[in-house]
This record gives C-alpha cells, structure tokens and sequence, in this order.
C-alpha cells in the first residue's frame, strides 16, 4: 500500500497520531466489526498507550472534519465508538489478525508513522533555523531602523535651525 494513503488515514487525537478501526479494516481487508471482535478477544494485548476508544465529542469532531460516515456502506449513526490505534497498538494489531496481508499492511503503516516523525524533526529543525534568521535580521533591522531615527532626528534639528534668525553676515 502507499505510504501517502496510510498518511493520510492518520489522525492527531489527545496528543497521539492514531488510525481508526474502520481504517485499518479497510486496509487489512476484514470487516470493522471482524477487526474489533479479534481485539475484544485479546484486549490484554492492548494496554492504554496502543489503543484507545473514541468519545462521542471526538467521534462528531471527525465526522465533521473528515465525514467518515458519508462513505459507502456506513451509516448516518455509529452503534459503537471507533477504536484509535497508535503505532504500537497496529503492531500488535497485525499478531492478532494473524494474516499475511494484515503483516504486510503493518509494516507499510509503521514505515509511515516513521516517516511522519522524520518529517516532523525536519520541520522542527527548519522551524528553529527560520526563528535563529528572523532573530538575526530583527537585530540587523532594529540597527537600521535606529540609524534612521537619528538621521531623521538630525534633519529635523537641521530644519529647525534653519528657522531661527541668523546672526552676522549674510
């Protein structure tokens, strides 16, 4: 699968980039409701920090964000609240399932969560170096800026003198 299409089925929830149950079906090509059977039968391999589920605030927020349930063969209203998998909780995920294609499907969306905090560290670099740049041309400016002032002050204080009467010879 494309590394850009697994990127795009991650979301940011509480703080974690996550893929949602109905995702991660369609990925591995099982039922949501086969995906969430197989965990409900081994919840114990998926302690807080691998899966989680959705509140009913967080559920409306995606559904008016990214209108996940306008899509074919879903309904207007959820029974249940969609599962969140972390990168860890999709690890485990593809033990559980136990397939070939649900390994594969794996690997490729681990590869993706790799590379999203790559690019996010190349972010966070790139956003220090233009801060350290706009630092140093806000110094430079700020020179520029009070060089000008005073030259300014100069030619007011010029224009000033020239207003006075003169004294000796003209």
């Amino acid at each position: 699968m494309e590394l850009q299409i697994i990127q795009n089925k991650i979301h940011e929830i509480r703080g974690q980039r996550i893929i949602l149950d109905f995702d991660l079906a369609e990925m591995y090509k099982v039922e949501t409701r086969v995906l969430k059977q197989a965990v409900r039968r081994n919840i114990e391999r998926f302690p807080k920090g691998f899966m989680f589920e959705l509140t009913k605030d967080e559920n409306n927020f995606l559904t008016s964000q990214f209108v996940t349930l306008k899509k074919k063969g879903r309904g207007q209203h959820r029974k249940y609240m969609p599962f969140a998998f972390t990168e860890q909780g999709v690890s485990m995920l593809a033990s559980v399932l136990k397939s070939d294609v649900a390994v594969q499907i794996s690997i490729s969306i681990i590869r993706a969560f790799v590379l999203m905090r790559q690019h996010l560290a190349d972010y966070k670099d790139l956003q220090e170096k233009i801060n350290t740049l706009q630092e140093n041309t806000n110094k430079q400016f700020n020179d520029i800026y009070q060089a000008l002032n005073v030259l300014l002050d100069k030619g007011k204080r010029d224009k000033n003198q020239q207003k006075r009467k003169q004294i000796g010879y003209k």
